[in-house]
């Protein structure tokens, strides 16, 4: 679909990225486009599946989650232990946001969220250590985080 974008796509999905609310009415003003016009853009791009659709973006801090921590973690067997059953347990623990399987040092990388550092100890070795199959972990907690859209052709 990227070779078929032109450069009102790429302003429509520029605004979209900046407001996901905006409505297509708003959008075409923006754009100097109609109404219909920029809606067909939008539902086009929708289904051709480069719109995933709206998202909601919850304030974590504000929610009392003050700590977001990236942990690396490099499976102690990968032999004895299947990732789908690694997979499955991590991504069942309510602080895990984000269970990622990669490739380098590490074999997983989780984003695991908790209240304090306090709270993200009590998580880590209840719940993250105890994951079937776990060896090292390596924790990097987030100081600053900066939200960029990432290219848009």
């Amino acid at each position: 679909m990227s070779a078929d974008l032109d450069d009102t796509d790429r302003a429509i999905l520029r605004a979209l990225v900046a407001d996901a609310g905006l409505g297509a009415g708003e959008i075409g003003r923006r754009l100097g486009l109609s109404q219909p016009a920029a809606w067909r853009r939008i539902r086009r791009l929708e289904e051709a599946g480069v719109i995933r659709g709206p998202r909601l973006e919850v304030d974590r801090a504000a929610l009392g989650f003050g700590v977001t921590v990236f942990l690396g973690i490099k499976l102690a067997a990968k032999g004895r232990v299947s990732l789908e059953d690694f997979e499955r347990a991590a991504t069942a623990i309510p602080e895990v946001q984000v269970v990622q399987h990669v490739l380098g040092l590490f074999d997983y990388r989780l984003r695991v969220v908790a209240r304090d550092l306090a709270d993200f100890e009590r998580v880590l070795r209840r719940r993250i250590m105890t994951l079937p199959g776990v060896g090292n972990v390596e924790a990097n907690v987030v100081l600053t985080e900066e939200r960029r859209p990432g290219p848009l052709g």
